[in-house]
Order: C-alpha cells, then structure tokens, then sequence
C-alpha cells in the first residue's frame, strides 16, 4: 500500500473497514466483553448510535485511549466546559470510561468511541455535530480522520506523541500516511522530536506545547480510606510498586523477599495497571510462597500480611500518600514506563526500569539527578528500594530535586488552551506564545 496514490490507499482502507471490519466486530466486541474490555449496556455506542441527546450549542468532540490519556486531559475539558462550551468525550477502555463518569466536570459527557468504520463514524459525527474535534496524543483512525474533514470539522491533535516506532510504522504505509496526517489542521506536540514527526508525515502546522501530564493535579485519595489503611500498616515498613503490568509483579515479588531480610515486617503494596488482573496476579505471587492480600475483596492486612494487592480503580493516589518509596511501573518491560510526576507530587521517592520511552523528558531530567532510581532487575530494584526505605532524608532531598527539576516543564494547558481558542476561532493557527510554531512547508 505504500507505493499506491494515497486516494487509492484510502479507498482500500475503507473497503476493508466496510468488507472485514463491519462483519467481525460483533464477535470482537462479544469477546471483549466476556473479558470486562467492554461494556455490555453500551455497545451500540461503539456502532455509532449515540445514548445521549445532543445537547444546544457548540460541541466539541474529544477522544482519549484510555486512563492515561483521560487523567491527562481531563484539566483541558474543565477549561473548555467553564468557558462555555459543551464537550462529549470519548474513550475505548472501560477503565477510562469509568474515571471519565465520576470526574467529568458540567457540560461534559462520555460515550464510548465509536469502531473505525466509516458508516459508524459518520453515524457519530451526524448526531454530535462536533464545531471541532480534538484526538489525544497519538489516537489516530483514519476513518474518523477521513470522515471529519469530510465533514469540514477542524482536527486538533493536543498532547501529541509519535514513537520512533510508531513513526516508522506510518512511513511504511507513506500514501495512507499522507492523505491523512495532511486533514490534521493542527497538532500541538509533547515534545520537539514528537512534533518533528508529525511534520515529516504531513501535518501542516505544528507547535510544541509540552505533556499535559505535567500539569495535571495529583489523583485525590478519600481521607477515611487514608486513614484507615495508615491504622492497618502501623508502624511496618511500606513501599510500593504502582501501575505494574505482567512480567514485572514476579519481579517485585523476588525484590519484596531480598528487602525482607533487611527490613523486617515490611510490606510491599502492589497495584496493577489493570485492576481486572488480581487474581491472575495473586496467583502468581502465590508461587513465591508469599501471603497475599487482596483489596477488592476486602482482605485485611494481618501482621502476616507480605503483599498488599491493591486491585481496585482509581486508589493510585492513596497508595502514593502511604508509600514513601515507589517503583513506577511499566518500564522493566517494553512498554514505556508509566507516569512518574504524580508518586513525585504526593512525596513519594521513584524507582524505575530501563524502558522509560513513554516519558523519556522527564525520566531523562531525573535520572541525571538520581541515576540510582534505575534498576534493571529485583536485586537492583531491592538496593534501590532498600536505601530509600532506611534514609528519610535522602528521600525528602530526592523528592525536593525532583520536583524543582521539573517545574520547567509546566504550562502546557495555558498553551493548549490558547492555540485551541485560535482554532476555534477560525484562523487554525496557535497564537503567538502558544509554543514554536513548525509550519511543514507549502
């Protein structure tokens, strides 16, 4: 397909969306939900068919993947709900979905996306009547993208991020790349390389205005809960293991056994990336001989008590206030590394793995500081852990460094918030100290 004129391209695209697609997507979505990926009341959302009326006015269209993305930008719909607009956002987790529902502030709405399939789309976009759609970071179907600048919707990528992986990925399908990366009126990029890219595949103007991540309050935890599980730990030493995905609770679990010998009574929290993963994850902790304590549950924390299995949604902030110590999960395998602002506001020191490409500014900054914070196995990461846990002075001066190191990086919404006023405005351009400005070219 890379060498077809890219109308073609497209034209294929489609047809293989219509012809492929179309039929399967009932036997994808049952599967999904008999997994928990989907949310059975609401899967004529994902076929376009809107569950809420279309409220008066201006709406503005915003789509995020998941929960990452959702806490990112969460800040931005607040912006634009208080300055009176009216916003339906989309998500394709459940996870998301659900964090979307609680915390969406007034004149904001959820619905699921819809599948990228042009008669869907176009079912979505002919019910919300969207004045501006905005994608966020590197969500991009082509469908969608095709069928707004059909319908003439100015497109916002906002906190866009393009993997040098992802960006090869596009270059090896060059005419599906260039017809639809050129419908893209504006992509306000994370970062100098992530804009750069978004350029050389066909965005026509580009601005740089920083992670949204960095700007977006700590999660909020209920002080009951705080309380109450302060009262369970006592005076046990703690530290925690956050966001986790598989591969990498076995090797907190081999850590947790070496940390042990040193710190007697410690307890290690756990908490999964993807909460639905508990009782895969107990049963595989269950193997180190360790005893296990599920959160969902309810079960109590005994003086026994080896890990704490915190397998519940949206509890992150809760743990981060308890944990003095934190491994950030998701970068001793090839994922990327989740967020490490958020355990650094609340206090929490941070360890990492080597696969931080996710954030790989602000690891960056960090680890010129504290190149210590990288650990590449268990016996690195109970080291690291251990040093931390019996030296609260080198933790306060870690998480001060850290913190002063990284107030730089903010002001991304105020950017955002004005180059998408330009938008709307009509002139699809950022205004001027918006962030740098890469016009692509005639």
């Amino acid at each position: 397909m890379a060498n077809l004129p890219p109308a073609l391209a497209l034209g294929l695209y489609r047809v293989f969306g219509s012809v492929v697609v179309r039929p399967l997507a009932p036997l994808l979505l049952s599967y999904r939900v008999s997994r928990g990926k989907e949310d059975r009341s609401r899967l004529g959302e994902r076929y376009g068919r809107a569950s809420l009326p279309r409220p008066e006015g201006e709406v503005i269209w915003i789509h995020a993947a998941s929960v990452g993305e959702t806490n990112a930008v969460l800040p931005l719909i607040k912006e634009l709900t208080a300055a009176g607009r009216s916003v339906v956002f989309t998500t394709v987790t459940v996870t998301a979905a659900r964090i979307a529902e609680t915390r969406l502030p007034p004149g904001a709405v959820h619905q699921y996306s819809p599948i990228d399939v042009r008669a869907w789309v176009r079912s979505f976009i002919a019910h919300w009547r969207p004045g501006m759609a905005i994608l966020v970071e590197s969500e991009l179907w082509p469908q969608a993208i095709m069928s707004l600048s059909e319908a003439g919707v100015p497109l916002v990528i906002v906190n866009g991020r393009l993997s040098s992986r992802s960006f090869e990925g596009w270059r090896r399908h060059a005419a599906v790349a260039e017809a639809m990366f050129s419908r893209v009126n504006l992509c306000l990029a994370q970062s100098d390389p992530d804009g750069e890219r978004y350029r050389q595949l066909g965005v026509r103007s580009v601005a740089v205005t920083g992670n949204l991540k960095f700007d977006t309050p700590p999660p909020g935890a209920d002080p009951k809960a705080r309380a109450a599980l302060k009262a369970a730990i006592g005076n046990r030493p703690v530290w925690l293991a956050a966001s986790t995905h598989p591969g990498e609770e076995e090797i907190v679990a081999a850590a947790h056994r070496l940390l042990a010998e040193r710190h007697p009574g410690l307890l290690t929290i756990i908490v999964p990336r993807h909460p639905e993963r508990g009782g895969e994850v107990a049963a595989e902790l269950a193997a180190y001989r360790l005893s296990v304590a599920r959160r969902t549950p309810g079960d109590p924390i005994a003086p026994s008590t080896d890990i704490y299995l915190a397998d519940t949604l949206g509890e992150l902030g809760l743990f981060y206030r308890i944990a003095p110590v934190a491994f950030v999960g998701g970068s001793l395998i090839d994922h990327g590394g989740q967020n490490p602002v958020e355990p650094i506001s609340l206090g929490a020191a941070i360890l990492h793995g080597p696969h931080t490409h996710n954030f790989a500014e602000v690891y960056g900054i960090l680890d010129q500081r504290h190149p210590g914070s990288r650990v590449a196995d268990a016996r690195e990461m109970a080291e690291g852990a251990s040093a931390l846990i019996g030296d609260a002075e080198e933790r306060k001066r870690r998480v001060a460094e850290a913190r002063a190191a990284l107030a730089p990086l903010r002001g991304a919404l105020d950017r955002t918030v004005k180059a998408l006023t330009a938008v709307s405005g009509g002139t699809e351009q950022p205004l001027a100290g918006a962030g740098r400005l890469e016009p692509a070219g005639p």
